[in-house]
């Protein structure tokens, strides 16, 4: 018996991505794969335009192990404990997660947050790493881009039930993402294993001084739960932003830095005017930076801010990548960027891939402009 999921993407009204009364977008079948996805997209005149498809509950079976397993989320831990010293224990674990409205992912991941918690440390840190693997059935390993280790010691799996630890150095300021390097790694990366960690440049970035806000944003796709065949070969289901702060300290911020926005999943519509809770705010004229990472497993991003230029890009995070003027900035699997833009009226900005395939499968946020710079100065509809 298949369930029909409807999601509302109300801040891509205006992109006529579904034009006409009435389209249908079916995938095409494969025997092998048996992946029946049905995508269906209607709308009338004046109303949002929305999506919906048929899903197989079989398709989000959780693995016998992990059948009626649901773990709480459990709060990353982080602490400096010298000059370029920190501690930093998570954990892998496996937690229900709402993928889409009505969809619930069985996933395989940090924290009990997919993607994982926001890690931010500075250039020069020796990181002390702890993982316990909560997993009763599966071992994990954790593998930060931003590290130079050897991988066969440095990014050990933990076998489950038992605690790894683990020491190196982020040497390389730049946006990183980090993720489970057990094989097969796009198993675990798919299911949910992906997060990013944010090395902090020793001198800053030019353009620090001219930022009014400052938020994180990270793009992932989910596929046909633990389904290697799929994630191999059918395009993503889902193509999702979500966006992380670090409200897991107990301050809100870590060595000085905080982030404006709040701590979402890689949720369809969280970043949208659909929640005007984890919808993102700005004023009129206030310069926004954002800290962007594709954690794919497998696509490529090309990441564009509607009505807006890039004014300033730093590839990859480092600050000695400095680019201006850009229209749209390509994230490769695995790559970040900083990007800072001006907004400069009032109005609904959104965000989004310019591969407008996966903007259709939910890869939009919006960012409210309003005098109040929060919900309380109303929202507006975005383009």
């Amino acid at each position: 018996m298949k369930k029909a999921v409807g999601l509302s993407l109300s801040a891509i009204i205006a992109l006529g991505l579904f034009a006409g009364c009435g389209t249908e977008i079916t995938e095409s079948e494969s025997a092998d794969q048996n992946d029946d996805q049905q995508v269906t997209a209607s709308a009338a005149d004046g109303e949002n335009r929305s999506y919906s498809y048929d899903v197989d509950p079989a398709d989000y079976e959780p693995i016998e192990p992990h059948k009626d397993l649901n773990q709480e989320p459990t709060p990353v831990k982080m602490e400096r404990v010298g000059e370029n010293e920190v501690n930093i224990e998570m954990t892998a674990q496996v937690t229900d997660i709402e993928i889409a409205p009505g969809l619930t992912y069985n996933t395989w991941n940090f924290n009990g947050e997919a993607p994982g918690p926001l890690l931010v440390v500075q250039e020069g840190d020796w990181i002390n790493f702890t993982l316990h693997n909560l997993d009763p059935a599966i071992p994990h390993s954790m593998d930060f881009h931003a590290v130079h280790t050897d991988p066969v010691t440095g990014y050990a799996d933990v076998e489950p039930d038992e605690t790894g630890t683990f020491r190196f150095q982020a040497s390389n300021p730049g946006v990183f993402m980090y993720h489970c390097a057990t094989d097969p790694v796009l198993s675990h990366i798919a299911n949910g294993m992906h997060g990013t960690i944010i090395v902090m440049p020793e001198d800053g970035y030019p353009t620090d001084d001219e930022v009014d806000r400052e938020f994180v944003i990270v793009q992932n796709e989910w596929y046909k739960y633990n389904d290697l065949e799929n994630m191999m070969n059918m395009p993503p289901r889902q193509v999702v932003f979500s966006t992380k702060t670090v409200d897991y300290m107990e301050d809100g911020e870590v060595d000085g830095y905080t982030f404006d926005g709040t701590n979402t999943n890689g949720t369809v519509q969280a970043l949208t005017e659909n929640d005007e809770e984890t919808v993102l705010y700005a004023k009129p004229g206030e310069k926004v930076r954002f800290y962007i990472n594709n954690v794919g497993p497998n696509e490529v991003s090309s990441f564009h801010v509607i009505g807006s230029i890039l004014d300033d890009v730093y590839i990859d995070g480092n600050p000695e990548n400095h680019m201006k003027g850009l229209q749209t900035v390509g994230l490769p699997a695995s790559g970040g960027a900083v990007v800072e833009f001006e907004l400069k009226e009032e109005g609904s900005y959104s965000f989004v891939t310019h591969q407008f395939d996966h903007v259709s499968k939910g890869a939009v946020g919006t960012i409210v402009v309003n005098e109040s710079g929060g919900p309380e100065g109303g929202s507006m509809m975005s383009h």
